[in-house]
């Protein structure tokens, strides 16, 4: 008998150690109640309690999402569209969020879900469309300063989709493939433009270079033509000047330089001019040419009594 009552003393023992013993992970922290009375905040670990009198009560402080349901919206031009999104939160003090809110499941949702509306609701269809990050940013920064007294704050919202009618969804990719229609023949258009716009310069250029290399060689033409008549008569004015020294010297040196000097006279008059005015210095050439004629004469005499 003694023996039974000992064992049934240890097992009590036991199950009353048991109970004052508790674990906290280490993603949680533990609120000590005491009678029904908050006594204190414990750590990860081991923890022991008074079996009875107090209680262990376990929060989570890991990031958490709250799955804000669809529901439907009606946008600043009518138009109801169906918007749903996902609230992420962490929670910064156990304390509050287990005594200052009952469930902060719900209340985090129906607080997005209120806002929300708010916000699409200032929106046209287009600009809710197009105003992801801004509505989020909003919309988190409203549910952050009306948790914060919750003992929790909300990191980032995201909306998931913001779904229009059917009817306006069709109209919606009537009106893109439109615009894309348009832009693409606006880019023909132009790319057509541009490749006439080249084609164009390139026969310009081409023309010029043309007309610009034909003048090049007729310059070239011109300018050898232009020196070949200038060396001529620059060879020509030195004969002449020549000429006139001899005579003017009135010493020629030979008969040939009087015979260039009747030349010259020769061209003078062109066969068209019936008077020519000499200079005075014409009668010491006068006088060679007499002398050369002369000897022709005796020199065709000498011949001909020869042949006789």
């Amino acid at each position: 008998m003694d023996t039974v009552f000992f064992i049934v003393i240890i097992v009590v023992l036991f199950v009353i150690s048991a109970k004052g013993i508790r674990i906290v992970r280490p993603w949680e922290k533990g609120l000590v109640e005491r009678l029904g009375k908050y006594q204190r905040t414990v750590d990860s670990g081991l923890t022991v309690i008074i079996p009875f009198m107090e209680r262990l009560i376990k929060v989570d402080m890991r990031e958490q999402v709250v799955d804000v349901p669809p529901q439907a919206v009606i946008t600043k031009d009518n138009v109801a569209v169906e918007v749903d999104a996902v609230v992420y939160y962490e929670v910064t003090d156990p304390v509050n969020v287990t005594y200052n809110i009952s469930d902060f499941y719900i209340a985090a949702t129906k607080l997005a879900q209120t806002n929300l509306r708010n916000l699409i609701g200032d929106l046209a269809l287009d600009e809710s469309l197009t105003s992801r990050e801004v509505i989020n940013n909003k919309l988190r920064q409203i549910l952050d300063d009306a948790t914060d007294k919750w003992g929790a704050r909300v990191t980032r919202v995201e909306l998931q989709r913001i779904e229009p009618p059917r009817d306006v969804t069709e109209a919606m990719h009537r009106q893109m493939k439109a615009e894309r229609d348009r832009r693409a023949m606006i880019l023909e258009a132009e790319g057509q433009k541009r490749s006439a716009i080249l084609q164009a310069e390139g026969v310009k250029q081409s023309a010029i270079l043309e007309a610009e290399g034909k003048a090049e060689a007729m310059k070239k033409v011109a300018d050898a033509e232009r020196y070949k008549r200038l060396t001529v008569a620059q060879g020509e004015a030195e004969a002449i000047e020549r000429v006139f020294a001899s005579i003017h010297n009135g010493k020629p040196t030979n008969d040939l330089i009087a015979i260039k000097y009747l030349e010259a006279l020769q061209k003078v008059a062109d066969g068209k001019a019936s008077k020519i005015f000499l200079p005075m210095e014409v009668s010491g050439i006068l006088g060679s040419i007499g002398g050369i004629a002369e000897l022709f004469k005796d020199k065709q005499a000498g011949a001909g009594s020869d042949g006789s």
